[in-house]
């Protein structure tokens, strides 16, 4: 924890974007939660492609904000080319997201929980998904950007 607080106050810039990066991953993990539950309960999705669906409009509401608010210095730049890093990066995450989440949800949480022990999976699968996407989007999609 001391070494959290020293990184947060010696880079505090960085800090405040870590922040405004986890805050937009939360509006795109409402998505993402509330678009699962939708398309399996209620429109009867397999858990693959209803999962499949809410990451990528959960991904479309990340980088929307994300270029507007965690890394507004990034719309100097071309729209197209960063769009297509930022896919390429999160289909990587789709796939580790997908791994994490049906596996968690069939040998794990789902015994465990029911049917709804694939919200707990999801859970974990957003956590997981979260730091390879900031770590490769800020080192790649959004490098050079101070």
């Amino acid at each position: 924890m001391t070494r959290i607080i020293e990184l947060a106050q010696t880079n505090r810039k960085e800090f405040v974007r870590f922040i405004k990066f986890a805050i937009v991953g939360t509006s795109g993990a409402v998505v993402d939660f509330g678009v699962l539950n939708l398309l399996h309960l209620a429109f009867g999705f397999s858990k693959f492609w209803a999962n499949t669906c809410s990451f990528s409009l959960a991904v479309i509401n990340n980088f929307t904000w994300n270029r507007l608010w965690t890394f507004p210095e990034s719309r100097e730049r071309p729209l197209k080319s960063q769009l297509a890093q930022f896919a390429l990066v999160n289909v990587a995450g789709l796939a580790i997201n997908q791994v994490v989440f049906l596996s968690l949800d069939k040998y794990v949480f789902g015994p465990l929980l029911g049917p709804l022990g694939y919200n707990v999976a999801k859970a974990i699968a957003i956590i997981v998904v979260l730091f390879w996407n900031f770590g490769v989007n800020r080192v790649w999609t959004y490098r050079g950007i101070k």
